[in-house]
């Protein structure tokens, strides 16, 4: 079955329709990555809404993450966010229409005998469910109305024949009318339910693709069910494998996933995640590492994979880390700042070649941010780094390099060069012997890139007094 919906001039809508019940992690993203990746592929429309209905558990805050996540990712959506619990009385409407058609009727059956009809099919080997006692038939004659009770009104699924589509992701799957029983459409109190509101959002928005994780896969043929009933042709459908934590288990808040803004919080790039999220699941031939642009240029339904994608931190950092050594240097240097700021820490126009200098050994803009700090505030060398390589023997030599530094022509990479190889020589010292105690002493680590690349970016009244300080 081709991506395309049935009608070739229908606009491409797809939609991300996450619950607020709890703060957005990375197996939630991915499935508004490809929704989104798919719209923009296509030429067409993202649409964002949030399902609400759960009160209980629906929050604020989880709706706040949600918006924030997407927005850092880049997810932009065209419509939206649109909240299911301002939709009430459209859905109320719908119920109606489906009631006068004869697909809805009422069911006064309480929780008390449900869960004893259930216990008895249970006993029995029977696979629980409802068993049509208030589904009218012709000919059939209905228990009296129970006073005082609000009944549930249930959807008239049909009771031979099967559901079936062509999954993008799973091919095709058929289930039989004969295994659904008649879904609750709506609560006692008149409230829709879940599987309701989304046929009439789908409907409503025009979604033409719903690209989703496959614990809807159950959801699917009561969904298509519905649309049916109210004569409308249902969308694609592509059910994404479930994403895994690094322990195998499926992930959720409960087994340690993160939010999605923690990862931003922590120095992670957007199109780092984008790139990394998109091959959990879909892949490029053996393209590991790839731009925003070169994504939606080859993103389809057809490459997405079938098994379940495991997320590995190791995996993320060292796709985050090809990132930022791609990424301009004044663009990161921006982001860097950003980060130094907050540390109360304020840059100058030194950092986009800073991050020139480091970029090529760092995972996130933190870890930059760590080695740019050195050329901003005082360094604190560990004890055990001075007692290593700041020695009595290479003191001297410290003292004659500091004396040549002073009398350079000008403070770049060449001079400071010349001045490196003319202690050496005066001293009869390789490189290291006397490299690592400046580094030590200048940035408080023995390990950097080329010293005198690090030096001509360091002011030099703060080499000459750290030079001097041992």
């Amino acid at each position: 079955m081709s991506d395309k919906p049935a009608s070739t001039a229908q606009r491409v809508r797809t939609r991300f329709a996450p619950s607020p019940t709890g703060f957005i992690h990375l197996g939630n993203i991915r499935s508004a990555l490809y929704p989104w990746a798919f719209a923009r592929s296509q030429k067409g429309d993202f649409i964002l809404r949030i399902e609400d209905t759960d009160l209980e558990r629906s929050t604020q805050a989880a709706v706040d993450v949600i918006i924030e996540g997407m927005a850092w990712l880049g997810l932009d959506h065209d419509e939206g966010p649109f909240y299911q619990m301002q939709r009430m009385d459209r859905y109320k409407e719908v119920l109606a229409q489906l009631q006068a058609a004869g697909h809805v009727y009422p069911c006064y059956m309480s929780v008390a005998e449900l869960d004893a009809l259930r216990e008895r099919q249970m006993a029995a080997k029977q696979k629980p469910r409802y068993d049509g006692t208030w589904r009218p038939e012709p000919g059939k004659t209905l228990p009296p109305v129970p006073e005082g009770v609000q009944p549930v009104l249930r959807f008239r699924n049909p009771l031979d024949g099967v559901v079936a589509w062509d999954d993008k992701v799973k091919g095709r799957i058929e289930i039989a009318n004969a295994e659904l029983d008649d879904l609750v459409i709506a609560r006692p109190d008149g409230t829709p339910t879940y599987n309701f509101c989304v046929v009439v959002d789908d409907i409503d928005m025009a979604i033409t693709h719903v690209i989703r994780g496959d614990d809807h896969v159950n959801n699917t043929p009561r969904q298509i069910n519905i649309f049916r009933a109210l004569a409308q042709e249902p969308p694609v459908y592509a059910h994404l494998p479930t994403v895994l934590n690094e322990q195998g288990e499926k992930m959720s808040k409960r087994n340690g996933a993160k939010p999605v803004t923690q990862y931003r919080d922590e120095g992670f790039l957007p199109d780092a995640m984008v790139n990394y999220l998109a091959r959990l699941g879909w892949s490029h031939g053996d393209d590991e590492i790839f731009s925003r642009q070169q994504f939606l240029d080859w993103f389809n339904l057809d490459h997405l994979g079938r098994s379940a994608a495991q997320f590995d931190e190791a995996k993320l950092r060292w796709v985050n880390a090809q990132h930022l050594k791609a990424m301009d240097d004044a663009a990161l240097a921006e982001l860097v700042a950003a980060v130094l700021q907050q540390r109360g820490v304020e840059p100058d126009d030194r950092l986009p070649a800073i991050c020139g200098l480091f970029k090529d050994r760092c995972e996130t803009t933190h870890m930059l941010a760590d080695w740019a700090q050195a050329f901003y505030t005082e360094v604190h060398p560990k004890p055990e780094d001075l007692a290593a390589h700041v020695t009595d023997a290479v003191k001297p030599a410290l003292a004659t390099l500091a004396a040549h530094l002073e009398q350079v022509a000008a403070w770049d990479k060449a001079s400071i060069a010349a001045a490196i190889k003319q202690t050496l020589a005066e001293h009869g010292l390789k490189m290291p012997q006397l490299a690592m105690p400046v580094r030590v002493l200048v940035m408080g680590t023995p390990q950097t890139p080329s010293l005198d690349a690090v030096l001509a970016l360091q002011k030099t009244k703060k080499v000459l007094g750290s030079l001097r300080s041992h």
